[in-house]
């Protein structure tokens, strides 16, 4: 019975619910969350190139986050 849960644990597949926020704090892009409210609210931020206001957006493999001319992809914040 664990080995099947440890195979559910190990299991990649899934990808943790990541928000744009959060995310903008894993990848060093801000050092908050009030930062990262203000700048989100702002219109600094783009996902996948499109200017995002929503700090709760919800971020998905191969999205790429840009701000300030930086632009990282959530796969690489998920690889560190």
């Amino acid at each position: 019975m664990s080995t099947e849960n440890n195979h559910e644990t190990e299991c990649p597949a899934e990808l943790p619910e990541l928000r744009l926020g959060q995310f903008l704090k894993l990848a060093n892009l801000v050092g908050s969350g009030g930062q990262a409210k203000i700048v989100i609210q702002q219109g600094l931020v783009a996902v996948n190139g499109q200017t995002e206001t929503r700090r709760g957006r919800h971020l998905h493999r191969g999205d790429t986050v840009t701000y300030q001319g930086r632009t990282i992809s959530v796969d690489q914040v998920l690889q560190a």
